[in-house]
C-alpha cells in the first residue's frame, strides 16, 4: 500500500516507515512536514511526493495525526481524507482537561482513531467513532548498557515549558544523586531550578549520540505525570538500562518493578535510585529485566504487524 503521512513525532515515524509499505510525505511548508529530518537515512520506501502526483494517483490510506491535517491534505491535494481516500487518525496524546469527559476532535465520526496506549483509549471519549490500540514499538538498538557513570539520565524535550507534565518539578528530590539532563531546551533547567546543584545539562543530541551517552549512565529517570508512554523510556529499556519510573498513565503495563523501580511516590523512587547508583551489579541485573520486558511488549515486528492490520482494514472500508 501507499500511505500518506506527516513526520509529527520522529521516533514514531522512524518505527512506522520501517514497514513494507510505500510511505509518502508532502513537502514541508513553513518548516512543517516533509522528510528532510532523515535526509539520506530515509528508507527506500519513504519519499516526498508532489501534491499533484497524489491528485492523479491517490494514496491507499491517509494517516492523520493532527486535528487540522485533514484540512491541510484537502487544501494541498484536493483529496478529502475519509471521503475520497480512506483515512485513519493516530492519537499520540492524552486528554488535557476534564479527562473523564473529554471529547475527541474526531468523536462520532467515520474516520477510525488509533490510540497508542490502552489508557489513552479509555480516557478519550470518541463517541461512536471506531477505535483500536496499537502500542508503541521500536527497533532493537541492542544491549549496550555500560553504566560506568553513577548518574541518572533524564531525557525530556522542553522540560521547563512542560514542567509538571514531565515531572521536572520533582528533579530537586533526585538532584543530590546526580542528574544528567538531555533534550531540547534542557539548558534552561539550571536557571529554572534556581541553580540546584546536581542537575547538569548534558546536551540535545541526535539519536545515535544520545544512545551512546545514555548507556554510560547508571540508570534512567522517567518522571512524566501526564503524557503517553514515552519512546525514550522504551528505548532506554531496550538498551539494557535500569529505569526509575513514576507510576502514572500506562507506565505499569511496560515497566515491571524488577526493572528498577516504579511507584507513584517520588520518595520511593529516590530510595530506589540511590540503591541502583550504589550497586552496579544490581543496576545491571535490573537493566536486563527492563530489556526483556521492552522486547516482549514493544518489539518492532509486533508493532508493524498491528499497523498492517489497521491499514488493511481501513483500505477495505
Amino acid at each position: 500500500m501507499r500511505i500518506l503521512l506527516s513526520d509529527v513525532h520522529g521516533g514514531y515515524t522512524d518505527a512506522l516507515i520501517a514497514g513494507t509499505h510505500d510511505y509518502a510525505f508532502l513537502p514541508a511548508v513553513d518548516g512543517r512536514g516533509g522528510l528532510s529530518r532523515l535526509g539520506a537515512a530515509a528508507p527506500a520506501g519513504a519519499r516526498e511526493v508532489d501534491p499533484a502526483e497524489l491528485r492523479d494517483d491517490p494514496p491507499d490510506v491517509v494517516l492523520l495525526q493532527r486535528p487540522d491535517e485533514a484540512a491541510t491534505v484537502a487544501e494541498r491535494t484536493g483529496l478529502r481524507a475519509g471521503t475520497d481516500v480512506p483515512a485513519v487518525f493516530l492519537e499520540h496524546n492524552t486528554p488535557k482537561e476534564s479527562v473523564p469527559s473529554t471529547r475527541h476532535p474526531l468523536a462520532d465520526g467515520d474516520v477510525p482513531v488509533v490510540h497508542v496506549t490502552h489508557l489513552n483509549a479509555l480516557l478519550w471519549d470518541c463517541g461512536r467513532t471506531p477505535t483500536r490500540v496499537v502500542e508503541h514499538g521500536l527497533a532493537d538498538p541492542g544491549l549496550r548498557y555500560d553504566g560506568s557513570v553513577d548518574h541518572l539520565a533524564f531525557v525530556v524535550n522542553e522540560p521547563v515549558r512542560r514542567w509538571r507534565v514531565t515531572g521536572t518539578d520533582l528533579l530537586p528530590g533526585f538532584a543530590p544523586l546526580g542528574i544528567d539532563a538531555f533534550g531540547i531546551d534542557g539548558d534552561l533547567l539550571p536557571a529554572a531550578l534556581d541553580g540546584q546543584p546536581g542537575v547538569a545539562f548534558a546536551g540535545n543530541l541526535k539519536p545515535p549520540q544520545l544512545r551512546d551517552a545514555l548507556v554510560q549512565r547508571r540508570a534512567y529517570l522517567h518522571l512524566n505525570r501526564w503524557t503517553s508512554l514515552g519512546l525514550s523510556l522504551i528505548e532506554a529499556m531496550l538498551l539494557g538500562m535500569p529505569v526509575v519510573v513514576l507510576d502514572t498513565t500506562a507506565a505499569a503495563r511496560t515497566v515491571p518493578p524488577e526493572a528498577g523501580a516504579i511507584s507513584p511516590d517520588p520518595a520511593d523512587l529516590v530510595v530506589a535510585a540511590r540503591r541502583l547508583l550504589a550497586d552496579p551489579d544490581a543496576a545491571r541485573a535490573a537493566g536486563l529485566v527492563a530489556r526483556e520486558a521492552a522486547l516482549a511488549r514493544h518489539g518492532l515486528d509486533r508493532f508493524l504487524a498491528d499497523w498492517d492490520a489497521v491499514f488493511a482494514d481501513v483500505a477495505a472500508g
